[in-house]
């Protein structure tokens, strides 16, 4: 069984990094703390109802996308791309430095 918890705190993470906000960020959206986002993210503090529906809306998604594993999956994969392509980024630009140097 999955602990509720634990996806509501890796979807979040993850869908807060894909909008690119930070903990802080996110907290000034809701009106809230950011050691309070940190502690949902840990799974130490399980939000309202209403702080679910402020912390979606914020992200821009269905509150209960908050808890589908499905989609931590599904944007976990997207997280992993853009790390792969993040590193060939950095390693072309490495190598045509090089070639300009030269």
């Amino acid at each position: 069984m999955t602990d509720i918890r634990k996806v509501l705190a890796e979807n979040m993470k993850l869908y807060r990094k894909t909008k690119g906000l930070s903990q802080n960020t996110l907290a000034e959206k809701i009106d809230s703390a950011t050691s309070y986002i940190a502690m949902i993210e840990t799974g130490k503090q399980f939000p309202s109802p209403q702080m679910m529906e402020k912390i979606a809306a914020a992200l821009e998604i269905d509150t209960p996308d908050l808890f589908m594993a499905k989609k931590f999956e599904i944007y976990a994969l997207e997280e992993r791309y853009k790390a792969v392509l993040g590193c060939l980024e950095e390693i072309i630009r490495a190598e045509l430095n090089k070639l300009s140097v030269h």
